[in-house]
């Protein structure tokens, strides 16, 4: 089944406040084509911002995310919170969110999973392995999984 309508691609929305992260991230999605419109923001207000079309998102014709990757330590609002505040929204509750942290504490990984995240994913120290993590994302949440 497809994600979206037959006429639109995918959206992720990566919310992470390091460029150098973001810069990694987009490259690695271009090499490995993954068929999906790629947005940033850079920390837990600014999630907001998009989701709900306003602040510096307010003159773009928004629509929301099929699946947000959200790094955890982020200034404004932290990842922690932005999942939490996400989940008790009925309008947007149901977009798959993705950790993807530096983090590898095994608490985190209860607490988030616990909190709601669909998935937690360490950021790993290498271009060849976030290649790979960023092809299987790809493979799972564009192909295999259904979306809204």
């Amino acid at each position: 089944m497809p994600l979206t309508m037959p006429h639109q691609r995918a959206m992720i929305l990566l919310a992470d406040d390091d460029a150098d992260d973001r810069y990694l991230v987009k490259t690695a999605f271009e090499e490995n084509a993954i068929p999906c419109e790629l947005r940033f923001v850079e920390d837990g207000t600014e999630v907001f911002d998009f989701l709900m079309g306003q602040g510096k998102f307010a003159e773009e014709n928004n629509r929301l995310p099929n699946l947000i990757l959200l790094d955890l330590n982020m200034p404004k609002k932290n990842g922690k919170q932005v999942l939490q505040e996400i989940k008790a929204l009925p309008d947007y509750d149901h977009i798959p969110v993705v950790i993807f942290t530096t983090s590898k504490s095994p608490d985190d990984v209860r607490l988030l999973y616990k909190m709601g995240a669909s998935s937690f994913i360490s950021k790993p120290s290498t271009f060849d392995k976030l290649s790979e993590i960023v092809r299987n994302i790809g493979c799972y949440w564009m192909d295999t999984a259904t979306i809204s």
